[in-house]
């Protein structure tokens, strides 16, 4: 049990039965009265983010979650499937349950896979990823303003804007909290 005041993003508690992942929280302490923590909660079950404020002292139960090191296989339709790294256990998991992760994600990659009595809940993405620049439109030699980008289609199929030197074929590393071109990797 953790106090209300001790949430942060990222968390997942139980809350109402269900487990819950914290995905935005603010301390608000208004003049003379208590304070309360009013908080966004998305609801694992069904991915629907709800509202909802804690008393200051109010105690809440946090769900111990255990983290797997698995290495990104292959996607399959809708479906995507890891390897456990240790016992070579294989595990998909659906599009829904990934959302925008799936545009980060390489075969051979390996990330870490949340799981929650057995059952995964979803994964956790490195700050940045590399990923091959498939298709860009040539870059003109007059553009020398560094601000300036043009889009360019990503091995994943992921659009970022890029900055007029990147051409087809090249390596780039993204931000994947973002979505933003963070520079260009030297092979």
């Amino acid at each position: 049990m953790i106090q209300a005041t001790q949430l942060r993003k990222g968390n997942i508690i139980i809350h109402n039965g269900e487990l819950h992942q914290v995905v935005d929280y603010t301390h608000i302490t208004p003049g003379n009265w208590r304070g309360m923590v009013q908080t966004k909660l998305r609801r694992l079950s069904t991915g629907a983010i709800i509202d909802h404020r804690f008393r200051s002292e109010d105690r809440l139960e946090k769900a111990v979650v255990d983290d797997r090191e698995m290495e990104f296989l292959y996607s399959d339709g809708s479906d995507h499937h890891f390897m456990d790294t240790e016992t070579f256990e294989q595990t998909h998991l659906s599009e829904d349950m990934l959302g925008e992760a799936v545009n980060y994600l390489t075969p051979n990659m390996k990330i870490q896979v949340q799981f929650y009595e057995g059952k995964p809940l979803g994964i956790d993405l490195p700050a940045t990823v590399d990923l091959r620049v498939v298709e860009t439109e040539p870059g003109m030699p007059s553009a020398t303003a560094s601000n300036v980008l043009k889009p360019a289609t990503l091995e994943t199929g992921l659009v970022v804007g890029v900055p007029h030197f990147i051409t087809a074929g090249e390596l780039i590393r993204v931000d994947t909290t973002e979505g933003k071109y963070v520079e260009r990797v030297r092979n």
